[in-house]
């Protein structure tokens, strides 16, 4: 592992995400809010679960241009319109977490607001990872 992920004494494991990450020696990449849409900024669908996907394989991609990869994410910030929408789609967005993502949890925090400047965004991922040194 490239990072550590830090877990204090006695604490349970967290579900879905990491409290902290040391991270190794490398370059700091900060990536700006990613909502689900295309490389081409045009929206598939108007639905949670298949824009949490969009926007993960944004932030994939600008990692991997970045010389980086997933597990080098370190933190997440989720901004999210619908809270409703997204318990009852937990299930569905653990999956599409798993077929992107993989078994690598970053620091996260899940934000639900009232909206997002692109319409018909539902949820809208900020990240920064450190990137190695090459």
């Amino acid at each position: 592992m490239r990072h550590e992920i830090i877990l204090p004494d006695g604490w349970p494991v967290p579900k879905g995400y990491s409290n902290g990450i040391l991270a190794a020696n490398g370059r700091p990449l900060f990536m700006a809010g990613q909502v689900g849409w295309t490389a081409e900024e045009k929206f598939n669908s108007e639905a949670l679960v298949p824009q949490f996907a969009q926007a993960l394989k944004n932030i994939r991609a600008i990692v991997e241009k970045a010389g980086g990869q997933t597990t080098d994410i370190c933190k997440m910030t989720c901004f999210c319109k619908d809270r409703e929408q997204y318990i009852a789609s937990r299930r569905e967005l653990g999956k599409v977490w798993k077929e992107i993502m993989g078994n690598h949890y970053p620091c996260m925090s899940m934000i639900f607001v009232v909206d997002l400047l692109d319409h018909p965004a539902l949820i809208e991922i900020e990240a920064m990872a450190v990137i190695p040194e090459s």
